[in-house]
């Protein structure tokens, strides 16, 4: 498998924001967001069993497996697999255009482009917004947990105000949930 990264933190969005986890960064993508805070040009490859050796190294039993998009890895059900072994909690984040391996704990789907989704069915539904229509995420997806996350613009004025039609968009639609890039807020990865 191809891994920018294996690292501990604190889960900083979405569902599960503050619950300690060991986060895998896989790296390549099939798509190409602006504001995609993985680097796609500094990957190891690593087998199933040595990232699970890692992962073991820690005390977190909560495994975030992000990317880029994790899904492209071929060796994904194997990692899976090995983790559910040795009793891991196992959250995927994924743009959901490709299928997700069965056995997940906790499916995030954070769609990008709604054309190429086909994961409609997530635990979570984590919507990165700019203001953007929301009926076609409502149309498409079933979802536990539907969270609308502020896109972070990298301008100070522009996230302020993609911040405010957030927050008015959730409090005109109380089934959506505020998720905010917490790690960021607080100075962790």
């Amino acid at each position: 498998m191809r891994i920018n990264e294996i690292f501990t933190s604190i889960q900083g969005e979405g569902h599960f924001t503050g619950v300690p986890a060991v986060f895998v960064r896989t790296s390549g993508c099939n798509l190409h967001c602006s504001f995609c805070d993985t680097k796609h040009d500094n990957d190891t490859e690593m087998s199933a069993e040595s990232i699970v050796d890692e992962i073991s190294k820690t005390i977190y039993h909560h495994v975030v497996i992000t990317g880029g998009e994790p899904t492209l890895q071929p060796d994904l059900p194997q990692l899976v697999e090995r983790l559910h072994e040795r009793g891991y909690f196992i959250q995927i984040e994924t743009n959901g255009t490709r299928p997700v391996p069965p056995h997940i704990d906790w499916v995030t789907c954070s769609p990008k482009d709604l054309q190429r989704t086909i994961v409609t069915q997530p635990n979570e539904l984590k919507v990165v917004y700019q203001g953007q229509d929301m009926t076609p995420y409502e149309q498409i997806f079933h979802a536990e947990v539907l969270s609308l996350q502020p896109c972070d613009t990298g301008d100070e004025t522009r996230n302020k105000e993609i911040l405010d039609a957030t927050l008015s968009y959730i409090l005109r639609h109380p089934e959506w949930h505020l998720s905010l890039q917490t790690h960021k807020m607080i100075g962790v990865r």
